[in-house]
């Protein structure tokens, strides 16, 4: 049987300790030398006044250097997007927002969030239920299935016919 550590003070104190930081601003290819030197995969990025500005891992950086690279186990755009004879099209929630702004000639918000969830999470600022309707930017959102706290599927309108967007 695996015994429960008690959480106390110097438990927390430990584990803070460990917690890797980053300078905002470092290059790239220079903190990715560093993650392997120090053994790291994680780290919290902080600005010039120490405030935590996010967090990066090696996956990132070498996502930002090489492109977005996908193991056997992701799905392909084309498992996760199904356009509909209406113009909408039914996209899951795990689905990379620039690929899908790139495929359709979209405008969603890739500034924070990388996914679908995470755009629409971000501009409700609270996890819907099924049927919540949401318009971001030019695109009318239903949310279809939510489970476990993450949406699982959505059906986007955009304002513009996706013939008339893929056109372009």
């Amino acid at each position: 049987m695996s015994e429960k550590k008690e959480f106390t003070k110097e438990t927390m104190l430990r584990a803070a300790d460990e917690i890797y930081f980053v300078p905002e601003g470092t290059p790239l290819s220079t903190q990715l030398v560093k993650f392997q030197r120090n053994k790291k995969k994680v780290g919290l990025v902080v600005n010039e006044y120490g405030d935590i500005q996010g967090l990066v891992t090696v996956e990132d950086i070498l996502e930002e250097i090489v492109g977005d690279f996908t193991t056997s186990m992701s799905p392909t755009l084309a498992e996760e997007v199904t356009p509909q004879n209406d113009g909408s099209v039914i996209i899951d929630g795990t689905a990379n927002v620039r690929e899908i702004n790139k495929a359709f000639n979209w405008h969603l918000p890739e500034d924070d969030a990388r996914t679908v969830n995470g755009v629409i999470l971000e501009a409700l600022e609270e996890i819907p239920v099924a049927g919540t309707r949401v318009r971001i930017g030019e695109y009318d959102i239903d949310i279809l299935d939510v489970q476990d706290n993450m949406i699982k599927q959505v059906k986007v309108f955009p304002v513009k016919p996706l013939r008339e967007s893929v056109a372009e």
